[in-house]
């Protein structure tokens, strides 16, 4: 089983440790399912600046495939943020520079590439929208991160995505359990095969037009262990999604109730190591420090 981060990628630096780490929400669930033993690439584009280096190097550092990248003049996207008491506190970012601004559109070859992954895993930051209608009849499933703000709720952005997408995951830690119910019917009824919403402590709750089902998170016993929760959410929709894949989900087996008892659990598993994690999956350096290191000569030929 194979899967795949389509979109974005982004340097998230902490203010408060004076560390840059490689992260984005496409690269982390690829990285994430990864771990968890399936074989993963990325795809997206890089800057030709040096943190693009940086991000290019610790994603295929971490055994992604990364060769099919493209790499286009311009920044990278840098988020900036500090912890306190063991949560992430974002204080802003840039856009995500060229990655966001100029994505890749996928022709003939890239989209042959793309769908010989069984699952296409991407986000709101990819700007990769547009291309979710490409995948539709190819066999591979999609799954998309529909985040947390208002603006990726709305009627309009709903009815562009969900129709084209396997599995959606949303940030619901800001709404009660009805809200969020109501929220996932919402999604599935717009489209979506499958809805995932994550409340952190008070757990996550996925519905498929069907069957409505819970669990609860998994406690870390002394906080005061928790490293940051950078990528638990990420982490968390990995492991639900690899759960899935290897009980047998696909385009045309849709997960029954207790495969997704069984994946959201798994999830919860995933999110809680995360809980011990520096950044999104490490290979931090100091903010500032150059990378000597160059792109591969694959990714450098697409310039």
């Amino acid at each position: 089983m194979r899967v795949l981060g389509f979109g974005d990628n982004i340097v998230d630096r902490f203010v408060d440790r004076g560390v840059d780490y490689p992260g984005g929400n496409s690269v982390n669930v690829a990285v994430y399912a990864h771990r968890l033993g399936l074989e993963a690439g990325y795809l997206g584009v890089f800057g030709d600046d040096d943190l693009g280096r940086f991000l290019a190097e610790a994603i295929a550092a971490q055994g992604l495939a990364v060769d099919r990248c493209v790499v286009r003049a311009g920044e990278s996207g840098i988020s900036t943020l500090r912890v306190d008491d063991g949560d992430r506190i974002f204080l802003g970012w840039n856009g995500g520079g060229v990655t966001v601004r100029e994505p890749l559109v996928l022709d003939d070859d890239l989209l042959d590439y793309v769908t010989s992954f069984d699952l296409v895993h991407s986000s709101v930051y990819s700007g990769s929208e547009s291309e979710l209608p490409k995948l539709a009849g190819r066999g591979t499933l999609v799954s998309f991160d529909l985040s947390s703000e208002d603006d990726y709720r709305t009627p309009d952005y709903l009815d562009r995505v969900c129709p084209h997408v396997d599995l959606v995951l949303l940030s619901c830690s800001h709404l009660d359990e009805a809200g969020t119910r109501d929220l996932l019917a919402d999604v599935v009824r717009r489209g979506a095969r499958l809805a995932l919403g994550t409340r952190g402590m008070d757990g996550a709750i996925a519905h498929d037009g069907r069957v409505t089902v819970s669990a609860p998170a998994r406690r870390v016993a002394d906080p005061g262990q928790i490293v940051d929760t950078m990528g638990c959410g990420d982490a968390f929709l990995a492991g639900f999604e690899v759960s899935l894949l290897r009980a047998g989900w696909s385009t045309t087996a849709a997960p029954g109730h207790d495969m997704i008892e069984r994946a959201l659990r798994d999830g919860a598993d995933a999110a809680y190591e995360q809980c011990f994690v520096e950044g999104a999956f490490g290979y931090g350096k100091p903010t500032g420090q150059a990378v000597m290191a160059s792109m591969s000569p694959a990714a450098e030929s697409q310039k």
